[in-house]
């Protein structure tokens, strides 16, 4: 027998022996679920086992404490006394039964134990569905989180589709918010997905979801795995959010962080039955030196349900559509890769320092996940490059469907923080974005949440610090100053090459796509516990005097770019030209030519770049338009084809093109562009105002004549409005009653389209790509 990787990288072989091992492994333990508990998807429903369970005339609350000897229920509602005793199961489970209105709805709560030692442990229940903190003790509590059926959150909105290029949003709910304060799950609802949605991303990535009692481990520690942040509202407002994406058509992401626990033993899992080897391994094994953390035991069985319907909750409770699998490089190596560095040979991944147990573990859960819900999506932030991790489990893989591709951000800090950009090279450049192993897809990005805290800094400030602050104002400084030019100019270049070259999806942080100019720093002692810096500016992007709404600008057009043409998806890129000497990057991508002049001062004119198509192009996005903060030096192609010549330099055919100084521009097929702009209704946007046709609606075209802006009312027919003169389009939709149908993803109620092709309005009023299905 042998597995599809040995085909797909035959050097595979010379590890095969670690390989089997995990995936033996794998299959070992699902004989051993079927056998057990019938199989995977029933194991990982511990939910409806440990903690608190409906049963007949009341609730069974249960907990695994192997190292117990005796324990109680504590709570509000008996006085936190030892009144209310569990009994014992065998195989370390205790439980109780409640009687119908023993402990009401929101009651704080923790379990008891008295240890063989003589010892007492107070304690958040492991399985609890929501943990708030007493403001006078700074602990946390378990609550009995049953409410009325009234109150109980029903989705309203369908899951959306797997995209097929991934743009991920990264965010933290409760820094979402202008003003300085913990954001709620409604907050950003409301303010932070529809701006999600318009600047053209399809998922977000939330961190910090699960509880986490210290706010400023940017939810990296987590204390209760089971509980939304109560920081940011209740489980039902999470949920409500959650929908609100799905009705904007974004996937819902969230971090998952199974690397490790906290090692707070009085608000977290760590030592909960009073021992150090419940949840984790126990000595040095259980430790993480460099986090002060705690290591799960993955392979311990009930360690195993634990952590396996974590997964299956978040996704059937609260419907996320997948997880970025946080430190997973930690999982992987016994040494947790601290004082490593990974080149790519095969034995730095293979050997002695192969942790088997969490491969196992990440096998387990990539196949569940995949299984519960095929259009999930998950992420594996490892920095060593570990081979399969993004191969299909049943080939032998982890399972994953994306890796982070961490050395992109860590190239650009470098090249910023240790050079002049005139000394940038090409070649490392190009290298650095297309080094990726084979058939395993990574997600682009040049900056995260990593560069944007304390101590780092953000791309926007290694290319203008303290200008930042004084060279922003159009309105006091009409001209930018030769550092900020600068930093506009290649922020703007660094984000398209690494959205054009890098990988097959696209993430950035929320605010970096406008170059926001704070840090990140959580409220602590340190700083008066201000959330000064815990914020985002928002305000600072839509201030037309101000410079930052150049940078949105040109990220919302670069999104849209590719959500109409479909580069990402492409397994066509070539790079035709990585000129060190002249310092210009050209490469071909699904049909598109992308072209990158890095040099500071030296512009060329009918520069020579070969291609693989005879056909002639025209110019659909450029980085010096003057909306982007440009000098609008490229407009020539906007409106004129570019002529196919000749071959040039080992492509077919070739094409002459004006390169100014610190710009790029992206070049199409005019084929592609012919046929203008169709509009469709798709049925879920529709019902959403009652509607069962696009009978009676009314688009109204925004245009401009004489310098006057004027509207064009057109009417739906067959469903559909062409606008076949039209490259770009502002309209309004009103209905039939006269009432206008907004755009759930816009600043006011126009929709906005920059490309001609197909275009199908749906959900809550967003834009889609793709025709509206018969």
């Amino acid at each position: 027998m042998s597995l599809a990787i040995f085909d797909l990288d035959p050097k595979l072989l010379d590890c095969q022996g670690q390989i089997w091992d995990r995936v033996n492994g794998y299959k070992y333990w699902l004989e051993e679920l079927e056998k057990n508990e019938g199989g995977l998807l029933n194991f990982s429903l511990g939910y409806r086992i440990f903690g608190f369970n409906k049963a007949e005339g009341g609730y069974t609350y249960r907990e695994w404490l192997p190292n117990a000897k005796q324990v109680f229920l504590i709570g509000e509602f008996n006085g936190w006394q030892n009144s209310t005793p569990l009994t014992s199961e065998g195989f370390g489970r205790w439980s109780v039964f409640l009687p119908e209105g023993t402990v009401p709805h929101k009651c704080q709560v923790k379990v008891r134990l008295e240890t063989g030692d003589g010892a007492w442990h107070d304690r958040v229940p492991a399985w609890t569905k929501l943990a708030w903190q007493d403001h006078t003790t700074n602990l946390f509590n378990g609550v009995f989180w049953e409410p009325p059926a009234a109150e109980v959150y029903t989705f309203k909105h369908p899951r959306p589709a797997k995209p097929e290029a991934l743009k991920v949003y990264e965010g933290h709910v409760g820094m979402g918010s202008f003003d300085p304060k913990v954001a709620t799950y409604l907050d950003f609802a409301r303010d932070v997905l529809p701006r999600i949605k318009r600047m053209g991303y399809n998922a977000v990535q939330l961190m910090a979801i699960a509880e986490h009692a210290h706010y400023g481990c940017f939810g990296y520690h987590v204390t209760s795995f089971f509980a939304p942040a109560s920081r940011s509202g209740t489980p039902e407002e999470l949920k409500e959010m959650v929908d609100v994406a799905h009705g904007l058509g974004i996937q819902v992401l969230v971090d998952l962080v199974h690397a490790h626990a906290s090692s707070n033993t009085l608000d977290g899992i760590a030592q909960m039955d009073g021992t150090d080897h419940c949840y984790t391994h126990g000595g040095p094994k259980g430790h993480h030196s460099e986090w002060d953390s705690k290591i799960f035991h993955y392979t311990k069985y009930e360690v195993l349900r634990f952590l396996l319907s974590n997964v299956k909750w978040w996704l059937e409770e609260y419907k996320f559509d997948g997880f970025r699998f946080d430190g997973i490089t930690s999982m992987l190596y016994q040494s947790h890769g601290i004082g490593k560095g990974y080149t790519g040979g095969y034995h730095e991944y293979f050997g002695d320092d192969a942790e088997i147990e969490s491969h196992i573990y990440l096998m387990l859960a990539n196949d569940l996940i995949h299984s519960v819900l095929p259009s999930a999506i998950t992420i594996g932030e490892d920095v060593s490059g570990m081979p399969t991790l993004c191969r299909p489990v049943e080939d032998g893989g982890f399972g994953f469907d994306y890796r982070l591709a961490m050395a992109i951000p860590d190239m650009f800090i470098k090249l910023l923080k240790e050079g002049t950009d005139d000394a940038w090279d090409m070649g490392h450049i190009t290298h650095t974005l297309t080094n990726r192993r084979y058939k395993e897809k990574v997600i682009a990005y040049c900056e995260s949440h990593d560069q944007a805290i304390v101590g780092d800094k953000t791309l926007a400030f290694w290319l203008m610090d303290a200008e930042m602050y004084t060279g922003m104002s159009i309105k006091t400084q009409p001209q930018a100053s030769l550092v900020v030019d600068r930093g506009l100019s290649l922020h703007k270049m660094i984000r398209l090459l690494v959205l054009g070259l890098g990988g097959e999806a696209y993430l950035t942080f929320m605010g970096n796509e406008f170059g926001h100019p704070e840090w990140i720093d959580f409220p602590r002692p340190e700083n008066g516990w201000s959330h000064d810096k815990c914020r985002r500016r928002w305000d600072l992007a839509e201030d037309v005097h101000l410079r930052y709404q150049f940078f949105q600008a040109f990220d919302e057009l670069m999104q849209a770019c590719e959500n109409r043409f479909k580069w990402l998806t492409s397994e066509e890129q070539y790079v035709s030209l990585k000129d060190n000497k002249d310092k210009v990057i050209a490469f071909e991508r699904g049909g598109l030519l992308f072209a990158f002049n890095f040099h500071p001062c030296q512009s060329y004119s009918d520069y020579q770049i070969g291609v693989g198509w005879d056909e002639p192009m025209r110019c659909v996005l450029d980085s010096d338009e003057s909306r982007f903060g440009g000098q609008n030096r490229l407009e020539h192609g906007h409106v004129n084809v570019f002529p196919v010549l000749g071959g040039f330099k080992e492509r077919p055919h070739s094409v002459k093109l004006y390169l100014p100084a610190r710009t790029a521009q992206v070049l199409v097929k005019e084929s592609v562009l012919q046929g203008g702009i169709r509009i469709l209704l798709a049925q879920s946007f529709l019902a959403g105002h009652g509607l069962t046709s696009a009978d009676g609606v009314v688009l109204q075209l925004e245009t401009v004549k004489d310098g006057k802006k004027e509207v064009a009312p057109m009417k739906f027919e067959g469903g559909c409005v062409e606008l076949a003169q039209t490259s770009n389009a502002t309209f309004a939709l009103v209905g039939p009653s006269g009432d206008i149908l907004k755009c759930g993803a816009s600043k006011d109620e126009f929709f906005r389209v920059y490309f001609p092709g197909d275009y199908t309005i749906s959900g809550k009023g967003y834009l889609e790509n793709t025709p509206a299905k018969a």
